[in-house]
């Protein structure tokens, strides 16, 4: 007796095709919201690479805003970079979406995409960390978000490329050999 008469089934079905409906088949398939609740179209940025870097307004890492921004200015024509608000770490973003809207304009001169206020690790977690730190769904490694500032690129085909803890610099040669 062959294995699909053990488990009765017709010999058409392939139970190795069945997918995980709770799995995101790819980066661009995952739901995320901008600042203002507005839904994000990750799939609008295929063809560019993108860098997701967990924020927060009263970190230390906190002037990396500033560098941030000139990569999304130096690189707008390959590169999309997405903030992404978090309050996880030492409580050290607080506020709500208008406030870290205007934190993060008048102080540091940002105009590049952030989204609404996520979690990046925990039973809580989004599924777009989920995704960014799960070699099972990226395909590429395992990490584990260890603090604000901690950067996740990801290349024009939707690919995990690499993360970087909080100390590589946004402008640092880590990312950026792979923007040119």
């Amino acid at each position: 007796m062959n294995l699909l008469e053990k488990l009765k089934l017709p010999p058409s079905t392939d139970i190795s095709k069945k997918e995980n409906p709770s799995k995101q088949s790819t980066l661009y398939d995952i739901a995320v919201n901008n600042l203002n609740g507005k839904p994000i179209q990750l799939a609008d940025f295929k063809r560019k690479y993108i860098l997701f870097v967990n924020v927060a307004s009263e970190c230390g890492f906190t002037p990396q805003y500033r560098e941030l921004q000139k990569l999304s200015d130096l690189y707008r024509e390959e590169l999309v970079v997405i903030g992404v608000p978090c309050n996880q770490f030492g409580n050290q973003e607080p506020g709500a979406a208008s406030q870290i809207q205007t934190f993060c304009e008048r102080n540091f001169g940002v105009t590049f995409l952030l989204t609404e206020k996520l979690a990046v690790k925990g039973s809580k977690q989004h599924p777009l960390y989920t995704w960014l730190t799960k070699k099972e769904l990226n395909g590429a490694k395992n990490s584990s978000v260890k603090w604000n500032f901690q950067k996740y690129l990801v290349d024009d085909k939707g690919r995990l490329v690499d993360y970087f803890y909080s100390i590589t610099k946004p402008m640092s040669s880590k990312i950026t050999k792979h923007l040119k």
